[in-house]
């Protein structure tokens, strides 16, 4: 079918009517492009695209070669290839240790059954521990855990998520996560207080699963942890210290001398919105970590530029990304990642080609961003951010996909923790716009041209950490409008039955469409989406169906 036939189709179609600027990169989105590359990413000779694996590598060559067909510019000194160091290490799960000594008398913890603890470095310390609250130091709620605690050669112990979760009214988002959540910026405000250690536990007033009663329902995953090598950057991200997530038991033990409770100053805190600082005397915790494997290596983000028409705006950014790395194989079975994340790869690479194809160009450049290892911790894309191929003060927004190509399903992950429509298969997620009302404000407006469901269900998700979860987190850190797009987990989700014939290409094409529509908005529009670093989880409430 002719080009021309095909714009003439879509602006006669749409209920609303398509800029016809726009409508050849629209109609150039088609499912026949997106089934052929899926199916190429998700097959046996890829191996699961394991982060520094043969399949991995033979995914990035692939990624960059359509970039190229598709006419990008290379971008980082004339390649597509920008490199990410890392270190691989593989725990020694029988000498890693965590004791705590008391009155003369220690008592030593089990690995993975008490706690999981993981550094790129071997490392021993003993210190005296202090409790220090959820760990915050958060201006923009003008909130402080740190306020008169001396954490100076200390180890210090902080509960998980952040005060008043569930409470609407909370100053944090209640309902949800806000970035002071974040387990990582929790060990580096340690750190720069000076703290030897962390242990995170969980708020022993929670309504939900620890982080690791939650990995326990996924089927073979804590396996894979201390089984096979773990990854990091080179630079660790910025952390020096050992971090440790302990259980319940710990908690109570190390606070046994606190004069309250676990329960009782989480409630008070939670109450009061203070600090509740305590020297938990005679008590000493030995964080010890040792690897039975250490090796340096590199692997790649794929990235590749689309200049912007304007000579005043394409200095600044849209960026849309995902990552490409899943599972690789395990016990002789293969994760195939189709939906995760093989889908917002091939999602990446098609609109790279529409906006390409498209005569017109907006005004802002456009960034598309492969990233690797993010099921390692999100490693690409922190590399990204900390060595951006363009100034991250002017990217005005992130696009991330990350598992668009499924229905939201039941699954084991899941059960008791969030509410699934009776039909999500025309239902998309967006995760992040709570920092960003004019982001989601743009989405609502373009997905009136492609009749697809919106669901922000998960800015009010307290329970499974979805917000920080995936790629576009180390760019909200940094207060970029970045949203996170997302069909939901299933029964398959890191599975190896997780495979392309499950996919659904229809609902697919026009989660691309949106973003397509969506995209060239941030890049045209006068006035991109702005940040909000402190939401109001109310209005979101209002807003959401």
């Amino acid at each position: 079918m002719p080009p021309s036939l095909i714009v003439a189709i879509l602006l006669a179609a749409s209920a609303t009517p398509i800029d016809p600027r726009v409508a050849p990169g629209f109609g150039a989105i088609q499912i026949r492009d997106l089934r052929a590359d899926l199916t190429f990413l998700a097959s046996d000779p890829l191996e699961g695209r394991m982060s520094l694996t043969t399949g991995s590598e033979v995914a990035v060559q692939f990624i960059a070669a359509e970039y190229a067909k598709a006419g990008l510019t290379p971008a980082v000194n004339g390649s597509f290839l920008q490199p990410v160091p890392l270190i691989e290490y593989l725990p020694d799960v029988q000498q890693t240790q965590l004791v705590l000594r008391r009155s003369g008398t220690q008592q030593r913890y089990e690995f993975l059954k008490d706690f999981i603890g993981f550094f790129p470095r071997d490392v021993d310390v003993q210190a005296p521990v202090v409790f220090a609250g959820f760990g915050i130091t958060a201006p923009q709620f003008h909130y402080d855990d740190y306020a008169n605690l001396d954490a100076r050669g200390k180890i210090v112990l902080v509960f998980d998520h952040e005060p008043q979760e569930n409470d609407p009214d909370s100053i944090f988002n209640g309902l949800g996560n806000t970035t002071a959540a974040n387990v990582r910026l929790k060990v580096l405000n340690a750190q720069r207080h000076g703290a030897v250690g962390v242990v995170i536990v969980g708020e022993p007033n929670r309504k939900h699963p620890s982080n690791l009663e939650r990995l326990a329902r996924i089927p073979g995953i804590l396996d894979r942890f201390t089984r096979r090598p773990s990854q990091a950057l080179l630079d660790n991200n910025g952390v020096t210290i050992p971090a440790f997530t302990a259980n319940d038991d710990v908690a109570a033990a190390l606070l046994a001398g606190a004069g309250k409770s676990p329960s009782e100053l989480q409630a008070s805190i939670d109450r009061s919105l203070k600090p509740m600082p305590i020297a938990l005397r005679d008590t000493v915790l030995e964080m010890r970590v040792v690897n039975a494997s250490i090796r340096r290596a590199t692997t790649w983000n794929v990235v590749g530029v689309l200049d912007g028409s304007d000579p005043a705006l394409r200095n600044e950014t849209v960026l849309f990304s995902g990552h490409f790395d899943h599972e690789g194989v395990w016990d002789g079975k293969m994760y195939h990642g189709a939906d995760d994340n093989g889908s917002g790869t091939v999602g990446v690479i098609e609109l790279a080609r529409a906006y390409a194809r498209n005569p017109d160009k907006p005004k802002r450049s456009l960034v598309f961003a492969v990233f690797a290892a993010e099921e390692r911790g999100l490693l690409g894309s922190y590399s990204y951010a900390a060595n951006p191929v363009r100034p991250l003060a002017g990217t005005r927004a992130v696009i991330n996909f990350d598992m668009i190509g499924r229905n939201e399903a039941p699954s084991a992950q899941t059960e008791g923790l969030t509410q699934i429509s009776p039909d999500t298969s025309n239902e998309l997620g967006l995760i992040g716009t709570i920092n960003s009302p004019d982001y989601r404000a743009a989405v609502e407006q373009a997905a009136q041209h492609v009749g697809l469901g919106l669901t922000y269900k998960w800015d009010q998700d307290a329970a499974l950490n979805i917000f920080q979860r995936s790629d576009q987190f180390p760019f909200a850190i940094r207060d970029i409008p970045a949203v996170w797009w997302f069909t939901g987990f299933h029964p398959d989700y890191h599975q190896p039955s997780d495979t392309v014939e499950k996919i659904n290409f229809e609902k697919m094409q026009k989660i691309l469409q949106l973003a397509y529509l969506t995209g060239w908005t941030f890049a045209d529009a006068p006035n991109p989406p702005r940040y909000v670093r402190a939401p109001v989880p109310t209005t979101l409430s209002r807003q959401a169906r």
